[in-house]
Protein backbone atom coordinates (compact mmCIF):
# COMPACT_ATOMS: atom_id res chain seq x y z
CA UNK A 1 0.00 0.00 0.00
CA UNK A 2 0.94 3.32 -0.61
CA UNK A 3 1.13 6.45 1.79
CA UNK A 4 -1.29 9.07 1.49
CA UNK A 5 0.51 12.27 0.38
CA UNK A 6 -0.59 15.24 2.30
CA UNK A 7 -1.80 17.78 0.27
CA UNK A 8 -1.95 21.96 2.09
CA UNK A 9 -5.52 23.07 1.22
CA UNK A 10 -6.04 26.77 0.45
CA UNK A 11 -9.51 28.27 1.44
CA UNK A 12 -11.55 29.33 -1.56
CA UNK A 13 -11.39 33.07 -3.06
CA UNK A 14 -7.57 33.26 -1.20
CA UNK A 15 -5.44 34.45 -4.16
CA UNK A 16 -1.97 33.32 -3.75
CA UNK A 17 1.09 35.21 -2.71
CA UNK A 18 4.42 35.62 -3.44
CA UNK A 19 6.62 36.48 -0.29
CA UNK A 20 8.90 39.00 -2.89
CA UNK A 21 5.05 40.89 -3.21
CA UNK A 22 4.99 41.85 0.80
CA UNK A 23 6.32 45.29 0.83
CA UNK A 24 6.33 46.20 4.91
CA UNK A 25 4.65 50.18 5.67
CA UNK A 26 7.44 52.37 6.39
CA UNK A 27 7.51 52.88 10.51
CA UNK A 28 7.72 56.73 10.12
CA UNK A 29 4.76 56.91 7.52
CA UNK A 30 1.90 57.34 10.22
CA UNK A 31 3.28 59.78 12.50
CA UNK A 32 4.29 62.01 10.16
CA UNK A 33 0.03 62.03 8.83
CA UNK A 34 -0.56 62.16 12.21
CA UNK A 35 1.86 65.24 12.58
CA UNK A 36 0.86 66.87 9.61
CA UNK A 37 -2.98 66.59 10.08
CA UNK A 38 -1.71 67.92 13.94
CA UNK A 39 -0.27 70.74 12.11
CA UNK A 40 -3.46 71.38 9.89
CA UNK A 41 -5.57 71.67 12.91
CA UNK A 42 -2.97 74.28 14.45
CA UNK A 43 -2.59 76.56 11.49
CA UNK A 44 -6.11 78.56 12.25
CA UNK A 45 -5.02 79.37 15.70
CA UNK A 46 -1.15 80.07 15.03
CA UNK A 47 -2.08 82.39 12.36
CA UNK A 48 -4.38 84.18 15.13
CA UNK A 49 -1.75 84.15 17.60
CA UNK A 50 0.57 85.60 14.80
CA UNK A 51 -1.74 88.37 13.49
CA UNK A 52 -3.03 89.47 16.83
CA UNK A 53 -0.01 88.84 19.53
CA UNK A 54 2.54 88.33 18.25
CA UNK A 55 2.87 90.82 15.26
CA UNK A 56 1.13 93.53 17.23
CA UNK A 57 3.91 92.62 20.26
CA UNK A 58 6.93 93.17 17.44
CA UNK A 59 5.65 96.35 16.41
CA UNK A 60 5.48 97.88 19.78
CA UNK A 61 8.73 97.01 20.27
CA UNK A 62 9.32 98.27 17.12
CA UNK A 63 8.10 101.94 17.51
CA UNK A 64 8.82 101.98 21.21
CA UNK A 65 12.60 102.69 19.68
CA UNK A 66 11.15 104.90 16.95
CA UNK A 67 10.68 108.36 16.11
CA UNK A 68 7.33 109.95 14.30
CA UNK A 69 5.95 112.29 12.23
CA UNK A 70 3.29 114.46 12.50
CA UNK A 71 1.11 112.12 11.13
CA UNK A 72 2.11 109.12 13.43
CA UNK A 73 4.45 107.83 10.93
CA UNK A 74 8.28 106.03 12.15
CA UNK A 75 10.85 108.01 11.31
CA UNK A 76 14.28 107.92 12.70
CA UNK A 77 15.49 105.63 15.45
CA UNK A 78 15.31 107.39 18.93
CA UNK A 79 16.88 104.24 20.87
CA UNK A 80 15.67 104.49 24.48
CA UNK A 81 14.67 107.55 24.62
CA UNK A 82 10.87 107.17 25.02
CA UNK A 83 11.50 104.58 27.86
CA UNK A 84 13.84 107.38 29.50
CA UNK A 85 10.54 109.98 29.41
CA UNK A 86 8.90 107.89 31.30
CA UNK A 87 11.17 108.14 34.60
CA UNK A 88 8.52 110.96 35.53
CA UNK A 89 6.82 112.02 39.02
CA UNK A 90 3.36 112.54 36.32
CA UNK A 91 4.10 108.85 34.90
CA UNK A 92 4.84 107.52 38.42
CA UNK A 93 1.60 108.67 39.63
CA UNK A 94 -0.02 107.33 36.51
CA UNK A 95 0.97 103.99 37.59
CA UNK A 96 0.15 105.12 41.54
CA UNK A 97 -3.58 105.49 40.17
CA UNK A 98 -3.93 102.55 38.01
CA UNK A 99 -2.74 100.59 41.22
CA UNK A 100 -5.22 102.43 43.27
CA UNK A 101 -7.92 101.96 40.61
CA UNK A 102 -7.20 98.53 40.21
CA UNK A 103 -7.65 97.31 44.05
CA UNK A 104 -10.74 99.63 44.18
CA UNK A 105 -12.33 97.45 41.58
CA UNK A 106 -10.78 93.68 42.56
CA UNK A 107 -11.46 93.65 46.54
CA UNK A 108 -15.45 94.77 45.79
CA UNK A 109 -15.47 93.09 42.39
CA UNK A 110 -15.02 89.80 43.83
CA UNK A 111 -16.34 90.37 47.42
CA UNK A 112 -19.77 91.36 46.18
CA UNK A 113 -20.82 89.04 44.05
CA UNK A 114 -19.39 86.29 46.94
CA UNK A 115 -21.83 87.68 49.66
CA UNK A 116 -24.76 87.88 46.93
CA UNK A 117 -24.34 84.42 45.49
CA UNK A 118 -23.97 82.60 48.82
CA UNK A 119 -27.79 83.89 49.19
CA UNK A 120 -28.86 83.05 45.88
CA UNK A 121 -27.40 79.30 45.65
CA UNK A 122 -30.56 78.94 48.15
CA UNK A 123 -33.66 77.06 46.78
CA UNK A 124 -36.30 79.48 47.42
CA UNK A 125 -38.96 80.52 45.38
CA UNK A 126 -38.05 83.44 42.49
CA UNK A 127 -34.57 82.71 43.31
CA UNK A 128 -33.59 82.41 39.43
CA UNK A 129 -35.29 86.00 39.28
CA UNK A 130 -32.84 87.39 41.47
CA UNK A 131 -29.88 85.59 39.95
CA UNK A 132 -30.81 87.22 36.50
CA UNK A 133 -31.64 90.69 37.74
CA UNK A 134 -28.03 91.04 39.52
CA UNK A 135 -26.15 89.09 36.68
CA UNK A 136 -27.74 92.00 33.85
CA UNK A 137 -24.67 94.42 34.16
CA UNK A 138 -22.77 91.35 32.48
CA UNK A 139 -24.61 91.74 29.78
CA UNK A 140 -24.02 95.60 29.25
CA UNK A 141 -21.43 97.01 27.19
CA UNK A 142 -18.43 99.50 28.72
CA UNK A 143 -20.49 102.31 26.47
CA UNK A 144 -23.45 101.97 27.73
CA UNK A 145 -23.14 101.45 31.37
CA UNK A 146 -21.08 104.10 31.59
CA UNK A 147 -23.40 106.60 29.69
CA UNK A 148 -26.13 105.07 31.73
CA UNK A 149 -24.67 106.03 35.03
CA UNK A 150 -23.67 109.60 33.49
CA UNK A 151 -27.33 110.07 33.78
CA UNK A 152 -27.75 108.29 37.11
CA UNK A 153 -25.37 110.83 38.57
CA UNK A 154 -26.16 113.81 36.62
CA UNK A 155 -26.88 116.56 38.98
CA UNK A 156 -29.77 117.81 36.97
CA UNK A 157 -31.93 114.36 36.79
CA UNK A 158 -29.54 112.15 39.45
CA UNK A 159 -32.13 110.08 41.21
CA UNK A 160 -29.01 108.91 43.44
CA UNK A 161 -28.74 112.98 44.52
CA UNK A 162 -32.40 112.86 45.17
CA UNK A 163 -32.64 110.07 47.33
CA UNK A 164 -29.39 111.16 49.20
CA UNK A 165 -31.49 114.58 49.28
CA UNK A 166 -34.17 112.74 51.38
CA UNK A 167 -32.41 111.80 54.03
CA UNK A 168 -30.41 115.30 54.03
CA UNK A 169 -27.25 114.46 52.55
CA UNK A 170 -25.71 116.79 50.04
CA UNK A 171 -24.54 114.50 47.54
CA UNK A 172 -21.00 115.31 45.75
CA UNK A 173 -19.31 116.01 42.23
CA UNK A 174 -19.59 112.67 41.03
CA UNK A 175 -17.36 112.61 38.35
CA UNK A 176 -16.54 116.54 38.69
CA UNK A 177 -14.92 116.01 42.27
CA UNK A 178 -11.24 115.09 42.44
CA UNK A 179 -11.57 113.51 45.46
CA UNK A 180 -14.70 111.01 44.16
CA UNK A 181 -13.94 110.59 40.89
CA UNK A 182 -11.51 107.94 40.94
CA UNK A 183 -13.95 106.14 43.31
CA UNK A 184 -17.10 106.81 40.66
CA UNK A 185 -15.56 105.01 37.83
CA UNK A 186 -14.40 101.86 40.05
CA UNK A 187 -17.44 101.71 41.49
CA UNK A 188 -19.06 101.82 37.85
CA UNK A 189 -16.35 98.98 36.78
CA UNK A 190 -17.47 97.18 40.17
CA UNK A 191 -20.99 97.48 38.88
CA UNK A 192 -20.11 95.96 35.55
CA UNK A 193 -17.97 92.92 36.90
CA UNK A 194 -19.98 91.72 39.29
CA UNK A 195 -22.65 90.53 37.01
CA UNK A 196 -20.22 87.77 35.76
CA UNK A 197 -18.40 87.24 38.53
CA UNK A 198 -21.88 86.29 40.33
CA UNK A 199 -22.57 83.65 37.50
CA UNK A 200 -18.49 82.07 37.79
CA UNK A 201 -19.04 82.13 41.88
CA UNK A 202 -23.01 80.68 41.70
CA UNK A 203 -21.50 77.57 40.00
CA UNK A 204 -19.33 77.55 42.26
CA UNK A 205 -21.25 77.18 45.30
CA UNK A 206 -23.67 75.25 43.07
CA UNK A 207 -21.30 72.13 42.77
CA UNK A 208 -19.96 72.17 46.98
CA UNK A 209 -20.98 68.78 48.13
CA UNK A 210 -24.00 68.89 50.67
CA UNK A 211 -22.67 65.54 52.31
CA UNK A 212 -19.18 68.15 53.51
CA UNK A 213 -21.88 70.62 54.68
CA UNK A 214 -23.14 67.94 56.77
CA UNK A 215 -20.83 66.26 58.05
CA UNK A 216 -19.21 69.83 59.09
CA UNK A 217 -22.39 70.59 60.49
CA UNK A 218 -22.36 67.46 62.98
CA UNK A 219 -18.73 68.63 63.56
CA UNK A 220 -19.62 71.64 64.99
CA UNK A 221 -18.95 73.71 62.15
CA UNK A 222 -21.69 76.39 61.07
CA UNK A 223 -22.35 79.79 59.93
CA UNK A 224 -19.80 81.77 59.32
CA UNK A 225 -17.30 79.32 60.21
CA UNK A 226 -18.38 76.70 57.93
CA UNK A 227 -17.82 79.48 54.69
CA UNK A 228 -14.56 80.11 55.84
CA UNK A 229 -13.42 76.69 56.53
CA UNK A 230 -15.14 74.54 54.31
CA UNK A 231 -17.04 76.62 51.62
CA UNK A 232 -13.94 78.97 50.59
CA UNK A 233 -11.68 75.88 49.76
CA UNK A 234 -14.09 74.17 47.94
CA UNK A 235 -15.08 77.10 45.74
CA UNK A 236 -11.20 78.42 45.76
CA UNK A 237 -10.87 77.78 41.82
CA UNK A 238 -13.85 79.93 41.03
CA UNK A 239 -12.38 82.49 43.48
CA UNK A 240 -9.10 82.21 41.92
CA UNK A 241 -10.72 82.77 38.02
CA UNK A 242 -12.63 85.75 39.63
CA UNK A 243 -9.46 87.61 41.12
CA UNK A 244 -7.57 86.68 37.74
CA UNK A 245 -10.34 87.92 35.43
CA UNK A 246 -10.95 91.11 37.49
CA UNK A 247 -8.01 91.82 37.68
CA UNK A 248 -7.26 92.03 33.93
CA UNK A 249 -10.07 93.87 33.52
CA UNK A 250 -9.50 97.04 35.64
CA UNK A 251 -5.84 96.98 34.74
CA UNK A 252 -7.55 97.11 30.85
CA UNK A 253 -10.34 99.25 31.70
CA UNK A 254 -10.60 102.52 28.92
CA UNK A 255 -14.45 103.22 27.86
CA UNK A 256 -15.73 104.34 31.62
CA UNK A 257 -12.83 106.12 32.05
CA UNK A 258 -13.01 108.09 28.77
CA UNK A 259 -16.65 108.20 28.97
CA UNK A 260 -17.03 109.22 32.45
CA UNK A 261 -13.93 111.73 33.12
CA UNK A 262 -11.97 111.34 30.51
CA UNK A 263 -9.41 111.42 32.47
CA UNK A 264 -9.83 113.95 34.67
CA UNK A 265 -10.33 115.86 36.82
CA UNK A 266 -6.97 117.63 36.43
CA UNK A 267 -6.21 113.44 35.55
CA UNK A 268 -6.73 112.15 39.11
CA UNK A 269 -8.57 108.91 36.74
CA UNK A 270 -5.62 108.64 34.30
CA UNK A 271 -4.76 105.10 34.56
CA UNK A 272 -1.79 103.59 32.44
CA UNK A 273 -4.41 102.16 29.25
CA UNK A 274 -5.63 105.70 28.97
CA UNK A 275 -2.52 107.51 29.26
CA UNK A 276 -1.85 104.80 26.17
CA UNK A 277 -5.00 105.99 24.25
CA UNK A 278 -4.48 109.61 25.04
CA UNK A 279 -0.65 109.74 23.68
CA UNK A 280 -1.52 107.56 20.46
CA UNK A 281 -4.90 108.58 19.46
CA UNK A 282 -6.67 111.34 21.42
CA UNK A 283 -7.14 115.14 20.43
CA UNK A 284 -5.55 113.61 17.02
CA UNK A 285 -2.21 112.74 19.29
CA UNK A 286 0.08 110.31 17.59
CA UNK A 287 2.92 109.95 19.71
CA UNK A 288 2.75 106.20 19.09
CA UNK A 289 6.50 105.76 20.56
CA UNK A 290 5.79 106.86 23.69
CA UNK A 291 2.57 104.59 23.55
CA UNK A 292 4.33 101.97 22.37
CA UNK A 293 6.47 102.53 25.43
CA UNK A 294 4.00 102.64 28.04
CA UNK A 295 1.85 99.57 26.41
CA UNK A 296 4.96 97.07 26.93
CA UNK A 297 5.21 98.55 30.77
CA UNK A 298 1.38 97.59 30.76
CA UNK A 299 2.83 94.16 29.68
CA UNK A 300 5.21 93.85 32.09
CA UNK A 301 3.03 94.93 35.03
CA UNK A 302 0.51 92.48 33.81
CA UNK A 303 2.80 89.73 33.96
CA UNK A 304 4.07 90.70 37.14
CA UNK A 305 0.90 90.63 38.94
CA UNK A 306 -0.31 87.46 36.59
CA UNK A 307 3.17 85.39 38.21
CA UNK A 308 2.05 86.66 41.94
CA UNK A 309 -1.10 85.90 41.24
CA UNK A 310 -0.13 82.22 40.26
CA UNK A 311 2.98 81.75 42.16
CA UNK A 312 1.25 82.63 45.34
CA UNK A 313 -2.62 82.81 45.50
CA UNK A 314 -2.92 79.79 43.22
CA UNK A 315 -0.99 77.70 45.92
CA UNK A 316 -3.91 78.46 48.42
CA UNK A 317 -6.35 76.57 45.51
CA UNK A 318 -7.78 73.02 46.64
CA UNK A 319 -8.36 71.41 43.12
CA UNK A 320 -10.50 68.78 43.79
Amino acid sequence: MTAPTLTSAKPPGLASTNKTDVRPARPGAPRLREAALALLFLVPGLAGLGVFVIFPLFQAVYLSTRGNDILGNPTRSVGLRHFEELFTPAFGHVLWQTAVFTVLVVVPGVLLPLAIAAPLTQRLPGMRIFRTAFALPFAYSVSAASVVWLIMLNPGVSPVNWLLGLVGIEAPGWTTDPSWAMFTVAGVTVWMVSGFNLLVLSAGLAGVDEEVLEAARLDGAAGLRQFVSIVLPMISPSLFFAVVTTTLTALQALGQVQIMTDGGPNGHTRTLVYSIFDNAFHNNNSNFGLASAQGLVLLVVGVLIAAIQFGVLERRVHYR
